[in-house]
């Protein structure tokens, strides 16, 4: 039990010179990790559907018409944003206005899947 406790122990508080084959090895394995890491272990997948299928959820922004007041309806920015994305099957999730320091909606900002 005492040498490997050591090993175990100078690994975890890396008591090894830069100089070291050891050293060596764990520049390796994090470009390996680095390199070879699968990008979806890092999307956020926070978002499913109601049965637990995982469903990515995107956001997208569109400017609105300076001369628009009052709040889009819900079929108009389905519409806008069909015609941003260029994908007709997208649907709305949850939409939102963004305001300038005057209270006038910019832009919206929409949950899309």
């Amino acid at each position: 039990m005492g040498p490997i406790f050591r090993t175990v122990k100078r690994i975890f508080f890396w008591r090894f010179d830069r100089t070291a084959w050891q050293y060596d090895i764990l520049c390796v394995l994090i470009l390996v990790f680095i390199f070879l890491t699968p990008k979806s272990w890092f999307e956020n997948s926070e978002r499913t559907t109601g049965q637990g299928h995982q469903n990515p959820v995107q956001r997208v922004y569109f400017s609105v018409d300076k001369a628009l007041t009052g709040q889009l309806e819900l079929s108009e920015v389905e519409r806008r944003v069909r015609e941003v994305t260029g994908k007709p099957e997208t649907r709305v999730i949850s939409y939102h206005p963004t305001e300038d320091s005057q209270g006038k909606s910019i832009s919206y900002e929409v949950d899309i899947r």
